[in-house]
């Protein structure tokens, strides 16, 4: 799904009732290999005139202030990896009021424009740093962003993060993003089967990243309608390699509060426990 906003402009329906409220929790591990954590996740309520940072679970009002959220998995050496998904996250809070005011001048013939520019000044950083100190050369981190309205959910990304989305009315746990490696290619075009690309040895190399040199990036970018009881769930590849789609849909339908304090926790320890070989991450997001 990559909607172009001139083709694929949604219509919003009157008689839809608006999500009022979003509750949300998160969870980072950094497995049992890896000797840091190099996943950095993020929340923000804003306006065109404030932001405030959230913490790992909670509770906004929709109706008052937009909210975002983003995973970023780092790469890069030393702590080269850690650092560059830190200041992905400290950028997207400081660009999200301005993208707040661009967007409220149109939000549907722009929120395109506005995402692309925001991971764009993402990329900008992150280059700079790392053609500027040693210590940063080659840093990259992926990014999966969602931006949550009361009608509206918002989304960019790059790299093999991912976003889910598991409607309150019913249906299959379904992924929005694409994966943006050699191997997801392969899966999307037919070439190899669910089992293969999960067991393939290149399924981590990347073909997109923020950082790392790359002169170019282009994000996807989507929309999708944020309903009332619909979940969302933000992860790092880590959390995917550990557990299939199926059980972490199972584990969403089966709490009654499923973004609970301890329901992100839950899914990262299944992970660890069942491969636990990167950082892993979880982010749950449910609109009431």
């Amino acid at each position: 799904m990559n909607p172009d906003s001139s083709q694929n402009r949604p219509v919003i329906d009157p008689d839809r009732p608006p999500s009022g409220r979003v509750t949300w929790s998160a969870c980072t591990d950094r497995g049992r290999v890896r000797a840091g954590n190099e996943d950095s996740f993020l929340g923000v309520r804003f306006d065109g005139r404030e932001i405030q940072r959230l913490g790992r679970h909670g509770e906004s009002n929709l109706e008052t202030m937009d909210v975002a959220f983003a995973v970023c998995d780092g790469m890069g050496g030393a702590l080269a990896g850690e650092f560059a998904s830190r200041v992905a996250v400290e950028k997207i809070s400081g660009l999200m009021p301005r993208a707040f005011h661009q967007a409220a001048q149109g939000l549907h013939a722009g929120y395109t424009d506005v995402l692309s520019e925001l991971v764009t000044q993402v990329h900008r950083a992150l280059t700079y740093l790392g053609q500027s100190y040693e210590e940063c050369a080659g840093m990259q981190t992926t990014l999966s962003l969602a931006w949550f309205t009361p009608h509206w959910m918002y989304f960019a990304h790059v790299g093999d993060s991912r976003i889910y989305h598991l409607p309150g009315s019913g249906g299959p746990l379904r992924q929005l993003t694409q994966d943006d490696t050699h191997v997801g290619w392969l899966l999307r075009n037919g070439q190899i089967n669910e089992r293969e690309a999960r067991t393939h040895p290149r399924r981590s190399v990347l073909q997109k990243a923020l950082g790392a040199g790359n002169q170019f990036v282009d994000p996807q970018l989507g929309v999708v309608g944020a309903e009332p009881g619909d979940l969302f769930l933000l992860c790092t590849d880590g959390l995917v390699d550990g557990i299939r789609d199926e059980l972490i849909a199972d584990q969403l339908r089966g709490e009654p509060d499923p973004t609970g304090p301890d329901v992100a926790r839950r899914l990262v320890d299944l992970s660890v426990a069942s491969s636990g070989k990167d950082n892993t991450t979880a982010l749950i997001v449910r609109l009431s």
